[in-house]
């Protein structure tokens, strides 16, 4: 009997564009930004950039910026990084 594997789809990935660079610049983030895993990164970008509506990418631009400020939460879930132990 054969075990089929899983196949995973990759996810796209999103250059980052000039406008969120800006903002996570001119908020302080990006230290905080590039601290989150890279999938996370690409998730982030690809859910505002695919906004229909600039509106909505202001707004889910506000949402990631502010996540990222307070650290405790990712696309509105709980988030609690690995803390590595000395």
């Amino acid at each position: 009997m054969e075990i089929s594997k899983t196949i995973r789809k990759k996810r796209p990935r999103y250059p980052m564009p000039v406008f969120i660079w800006d903002a996570l610049l001119e908020r302080g983030l990006m230290e905080k930004y590039h601290g989150r895993p890279p999938y996370q990164q690409n998730d982030y970008i690809g859910w505002i950039i695919l906004a229909k509506y600039k509106e909505t990418q202001e707004k889910r631009l506000a949402q990631m910026l502010d996540e990222l400020d307070l650290g405790d939460k990712y696309m509105n879930m709980p988030y609690n990084p690995k803390r590595l132990s000395r």
